[in-house]
């Protein structure tokens, strides 16, 4: 996919020098930055009550239980009948 950024000068000379010196294309010294920024970001809880509960969002065992959890409740409540609950 292409897609055009805008960056003030000073940060694109300083950006395509450091890929230079690294011997990297500019192109692909952006892609590695920007995996680098995505793979520290947090893990984040699936939903806001997670967050409201304490729950640690960044816990990813804790995380993937509780989407493990909430999976099966969603999938449980997708067979009750609309009309029982009437």
């Amino acid at each position: 996919m292409r897609t055009t950024i805008e960056l003030p000068d000073p940060l694109f000379r300083e950006v395509k020098a450091t890929a230079a010196r690294q011997g990297m294309s500019l192109k692909d010294y952006i892609r590695a930055a920007l995996q680098d920024q995505l793979a520290r970001r947090p893990v984040v809880a699936a939903k806001p009550w997670m967050n409201f509960a304490g729950i640690a969002a960044n816990d990813p065992e804790m995380v993937a239980e509780l989407k493990r959890i909430e999976r099966i409740v969603d999938e449980s409540f997708g067979q009750v009948d609309e009309e029982d609950w009437k």
